[in-house]
Parts: structure tokens; sequence; C-alpha cells
């Protein structure tokens, strides 16, 4: 028996979290808004009546400034402080902030950065940030679809300029595509992006032909699926082709932005994910993690069923740390799975062995 290898699937997860991204509330100027604290809360509440499941829970420290400009411009960073600290107001259509949202900010990149340095010192395999408010869709010079900071291009390039990291991989699940990950990175090598997102849906970025640029050319993989899709055709694009190209890139690093509204009672969306895809993907992608001896952090994106929400963490979270094999939607006949994905493999076949 290998003794090493049960101790490192049993050894607990960290869960980060803090108060401070309870008090980010966009109803303030925006009643009706579908970003509330109670997605967390409700996430919480179900965690905690299951022990939190065994992980190790953690608070999310407010980040640096200064590491905010890791992915964000000076002005991008002053800009949202000097909004908040006078009052707060709308962005864009979308966008919202009050007093309190530059802290929980602070706090929600500070969390996925405090994640990262964790598990590249090897205190725990796997991370997950319960983090509030999101950050895919914040560019650089830019707030954006809810977000202000980008949680998640900020701890991958903070493991790649402090912590020694040489590549990471940044997996977006969210059903709305990760323009601002991808804008952050689109000239960078040493960041291999891959976004599966639902088509003709905001922000209406992401086509599979945009690739990156420059020395970045190849390393954005923009991964488009129809309104309908299911797990069958998401599991194949994760699977043949991130994957895929990932086993090439060889990165030492793993993020995952975990949005769940790409599940099929999410108002916001109309893709068909059940509760239980999102286990397939985290274990397919823990297994890869494993196999490339890379640590694998996960932060919270969407997910606007609050029910729906915790429901699906529940089930995520024992399938990132090794806890069962998730059963697998078997692709149906006709549903377009092979077309979209031969697409895409003979797109990105040209930067990858695929």
């Amino acid at each position: 028996m290998n003794h090493d290898r049960d101790a490192r699937e049993t050894r607990a997860g960290l869960y980060y979290s803090h108060p401070a991204c309870l008090e980010h509330d966009p109803r303030v100027h925006s009643p009706g808004h579908p970003d509330t604290p109670e997605r967390l809360v409700t996430l919480e509440r179900v965690l905690a009546e299951r022990d939190w499941l065994g992980w190790e829970r953690r608070s999310a420290p407010a980040i640096e400034e200064h590491l905010l400009e890791l992915a964000h411009t000076h002005a991008h960073v002053a800009g949202i402080r000097d909004l908040c600290e006078a009052g707060g107001g709308a962005i864009d259509a979308d966008t919202f902030v009050g007093e309190p949202s530059y802290l929980a900010a602070l706090h929600a990149a500070g969390g996925a950065c405090e994640m990262t340095r964790a598990l590249c010192a090897g205190e725990a395999d796997v991370g997950f940030c319960g983090v509030r408010p999101s950050g895919h869709h914040a560019e650089s010079d830019a707030a954006m679809g809810f977000c202000l900071f980008n949680n998640v291009a900020v701890a991958a390039a903070f493991a790649i300029a402090e912590l020694g990291r040489r590549r990471v991989l940044v997996l977006d699940w969210d059903v709305h595509h990760g323009n601002g990950t991808a804008q952050i990175f689109r000239r960078r090598s040493d960041v291999l992006f891959a976004s599966i997102h639902q088509t003709r849906l905001y922000p209406g970025t992401g086509p599979l032909e945009d690739s990156g640029e420059g020395e970045g050319e190849g390393y954005t993989l923009n991964l488009p699926v129809p309104p309908g899709s299911g797990e069958a055709l998401w599991v194949s694009l994760l699977e043949r082709v991130v994957l895929s190209a990932a086993s090439d890139f060889k990165p030492d690093l793993i993020l995952v932005s975990a949005g769940f509204d790409a599940h099929e009672a999410d108002p916001l969306a109309e893709c068909d994910l059940k509760t239980s895809s999102f286990a397939v993907m985290a274990a397919l992608v823990r297994d890869f993690a494993r196999a490339a001896g890379a640590p694998l952090g996960v932060v919270l994106e969407g997910g606007y069923n609050r029910r729906v929400l915790a429901e699906c963490v529940c089930e995520t979270l024992p399938a990132l740390l090794g806890e069962g094999i998730p059963a697998r939607v078997g692709q149906a006949p006709g549903d377009g799975t092979e077309q979209i994905t031969d697409r895409a493999l003979a797109h990105l076949g040209r930067y990858w062995p695929l």
C-alpha cells in the first residue's frame, strides 16, 4: 500500500473567506441586483451544517494595494478606492459599489493570493476561496460585470512574480466569458488561459478564433458553447482541449475561476449543467493537477441561484479532495458535442498537439 498517496488523498483542503465580503451589496444602488451577500450566507450556512466537509477554514486577508498592480493599473485601483470612499455608485449598468465594497474587494483578491501562497508553500494541495465580489470580468483598467479586481488574475500574477512559479494554468468554467482574465494575460506565454462559456451572453467576447496575440498567441483557449449545452460538451472540451493543451504546457500551478451559473437552474444563463457536473469537472482537474504535481486553487465567481450554488459547491469540494468518482452524464446522439469539440481541436491544434 502506498501510504504517502493515501495521506495526500485525505489531506484537508483550505477554505478562505472573510466577513467583509458580505458587506459588498450592489442593491444599495440597484435594488433587485442578483449579486447579493446571501449567496455567500447560504453557502456557508450549508457548509457549516456539514462541518465544512472537513476543510480547514482560514481568514482571507486584505491584499496590499501594490500587489493589485500586478494585474491592474494604478489608476484603476485608485479609481475604485476613491469611488467607494465617496459613498459608491454605478460603474456601469451592471456594476455598483458602496462604501464597504473596496474593503470587500481587497479581501477577495487577498484571499486568492493567500490561498495561492499557502498552496505554493506546500500547506495543502487544494484550496477554495468563498469570496466576493467576483473578479473574472475585471480588466487591467476597468471594472465591469459585477467585478472590481480580477482575483484569479492577481493571484496568478502574484504566483509568478513573488512565489517562483513559472507557468500557471487558469481555467474559467463560469458560464460567462472571463474577458478580464483573457485581456490581462493575452500577450503572455507564462499563463495558459482557458474559458468555456456560453455564446450570445454577457459580455459577448471570447470567440474561438481569439487565441491571444504576440508572445501570448495560442495561450488563450476560448471555447464558446451554444445555449442549452450540457455536461457532455463541457466535459469533452475540458478533457480533449483544455487538459490536452495543459499537458504540453506543463503548469506548476492551476487556478480555477469557478462560476456555477452554467447550472440548468441559474437565472442568468441558458446552459444545462447538473449539480454533479461541477464535481465531474473538478475531479478531472484534480486528477490532472495530481499527475502534474501542481497545487490547485479554486476561486468563486458567479452562481445566482443561492440554493443551487450551495449544492454545487458542496459536491465540488469533496471532488477536489478525491472523495469519490462522480458519475458522468452520457452524450446524447446528435447533441453537437463532437462537431463543436472537433472545431475547437482543428483551430487550437495549430498551437498545441491536441
